[in-house]
């Protein structure tokens, strides 16, 4: 927007012992219209000036029905008519009175949007799409920022799907102010189809190149989609080594087939320390240490050491993993220590195994052969009761296992539609370096439904059984199961849920919890939540006792992820706990 340069003239040339005119404004408007004209209007803005002359405030009075004019037409008001009145209240301070009558606002009449190039002979379904789905219909109000946020929006269309240099060739928004009426016609040049050639990689000194080669999705000589690119940019930063990647291509009509894609990366430094403290309601307050060195060998094989200290759980993990092969598959050794004294039970858990695991963008999938290590024992060292699935001591178990996950969700950190499922399986075999022949399976499932603009109903099931022919006592406690807490049943402390004797919760055969939680958002950041839990662990489904839990909490999307407060009233304990949780 362009005003004149008089204004400023005036401010400057004036003397500074000029007499001061302090004064307010106050504006009757629309309200579509009232927010804009206390933003912009010069009037407005120089109300607080200290060294204000009776000069200058005449200039700003006698201009602002002109800035008015121009401001208003931006919402689509193209006759405004102001009134302004200077008010004294027999002090030194005034009061401007300013009034504008917008007028009619103008509508849309005609909205003509054509397309030429290549989208107009090869891709009409396109064109038919950018066509039927236009920002700006008619009888639609006319708004600068409404038809430019239209253009767009067409133009982005074409841009993130074949037609890299699309643009806009033509535009033209004619407005008959007499008549309340625009007309409306852009054109675009889709120009020519995009197809994407070999990666061009910069950036990547102390890792190499063959790490972006082997994530890399896009197959050469496939049509260009900016998804696709973004595939691969989450691919780069899915993997331990670079803190960020750029993925693009020129955009040269010249050059559309096999363009090349160009990926500019930022690499980690070669080895990092991290710490960090926290809380949780599971295990309490915690504090955490890591160290990795992405560079072991001058080979980048990754090293990993993590040890986390938390009230009711110890854990420490050491892990090196292989580069990603050309599958992008990572190869990796693990072992693992873990000590938890939850409800009464101390289980003392070591793991050590082997992995093969791919990470993609929706899909995980992992193929692991792990040898368990657990002892389990009450805190207070008595003995264990004789209807126990587990049995105290040490037991032992060789498990070739598989797990696959699949992420079916608009959005990976606030989703509002879609769903999330992971499956695991294993099995062990007596003998073989194991105590007890059995099979395990466990399933997780989460379902995403948006309700009206920001709403949000989140439903949620898990299942998981381990199978013998007889008891379950020599299986590892870990690979058993327990029910309660943030992501199982609120309203229940962790692993409350099992079979319990004397006060102490102790493992189980079987699992399975529900959830249902509406999500009502106020803004964009804050909401509110009311949730329904329902779970169970039991050895034989013939004595399960099913746990329900209701209440109600806050949630606000920090950057990092949803923060989840709850309150939950647990039914058959009659117990009333807060829950703390941290993204998905």
């Amino acid at each position: 927007m362009k005003w004149t340069c008089r204004l400023a003239i005036a401010l400057l040339s004036c003397a500074a012992g000029a007499a001061h005119a302090a004064y307010k404004v106050d504006i009757t408007a629309p309200d579509t219209l009232k927010k804009i004209l206390k933003e912009h209007l010069d009037l407005v803005r120089y109300q607080d000036r200290a060294d204000l002359s009776e000069e200058q405030l005449q200039f700003l009075l006698d201009t602002v029905s002109d800035q008015v004019v121009q401001l208003a037409s931006t919402e689509g008001y193209f006759s405004p008519k102001t009134e302004v009145r200077l008010e004294k209240n027999g002090t030194q301070e005034k009061l401007v009175q300013l009034h504008v009558d917008a007028g009619p606002q103008t509508k849309i009449s005609s909205a003509d949007v054509e397309i030429s190039g290549v989208a107009a002979e090869q891709d009409p379904e396109r064109v038919n799409d950018i066509r039927k789905t236009w920002a700006l219909p008619v009888g639609a109000p006319f708004r600068q920022e409404d038809w430019d946020k239209a253009k767009n929006q067409g133009l982005d269309k074409l841009q993130q799907h074949k037609y890299a240099a699309a643009r806009i060739a033509r535009s033209q928004a004619s407005v008959d102010p007499d008549d309340q009426q625009a007309d409306l016609s852009v054109q675009y040049d889709s120009g020519p189809r995009f197809t994407l050639g070999p990666l061009q990689i910069s950036g990547a000194k102390r890792y190499p190149e063959s790490i972006i080669r082997n994530v890399n999705p896009l197959n050469v000589g496939e049509e260009y989609d900016v998804n696709r690119l973004l595939s691969l940019q989450r691919q780069i930063q899915n993997t331990p080594y670079f803190s960020n990647a750029i993925v693009g291509i020129d955009n040269d009509p010249e050059n559309a087939d096999m363009a090349p894609v160009k990926v500019q990366v930022t690499e980690f430094a070669t080895q990092r320390i991290r710490t960090g403290i926290g809380y949780a309601t599971d295990t309490g307050a915690q504090v955490e240490g890591r160290y990795s060195h992405y560079n072991v060998f001058n080979k980048a094989y990754v090293f990993d050491s993590q040890l986390r200290l938390e009230q009711k759980r110890q854990y420490g993990l050491l892990n090196l993993a292989m580069p990603p092969d050309s599958k992008a598959f990572v190869n990796s050794v693990n072992a693992s220590m873990e000590r938890t004294r939850l409800e009464g039970v101390d289980l003392r858990s070591l793991r050590t195994g082997i992995k093969r695991a791919r990470t993609g963008e929706f899909y995980d999938t992992a193929y692991t052969l792990t040898y368990y290590r657990d002892q389990l024992q009450q805190e207070n060292g008595a003995t264990l009761p004789p209807d126990t699935v587990v049995s105290q001591g040490r037991h032992q178990a060789l498990v070739p296992g598989f797990s696959w996950a699949r992420r079916n969700v608009d959005d990976p950190i606030f989703p509002r539609k879609g769903n999330l499922l992971t499956l695991e399986t294993g099995f062990a075999l007596k003998g073989v370096v194991t105590d007890q022949t059995f099979g395990r399976l466990y399933g997780r499932f989460k379902q995403y439904l948006p309700v009206a603009k920001r709403d949000l109903i989140i439903l949620r099931t898990e299942l998981g059984g381990v199978f013998t022919k007889g008891s379950a006592s020599e299986v590892p406690a870990s690979l058993l199961f327990r029910a309660g807490g943030n992501d199982s049943v609120r309203g229940y402390s962790y692993q409350s849920i099992g079979n319990e004797v004397n006060g102490t919760v102790y493992p189980t055969k079987y699992l399975v919890t529900g959830s249902a939680e509406y999500q009502r958002w106020f803004t964009e950041k804050w909401g509110a939540a009311v949730f329904y839990d329902v779970g169970a662990a039991a050895d034989n489904w013939n004595n399960k006792t099913f746990y329900n839990g209701v209440g109600a909490g806050a949630r606000w999307r920090s950057p990092v992820g949803s923060l989840n407060l709850d309150l939950a009233y647990g039914v058959q304990k009659k117990q009333i706990r807060p829950h703390i949780s941290l993204g998905m």
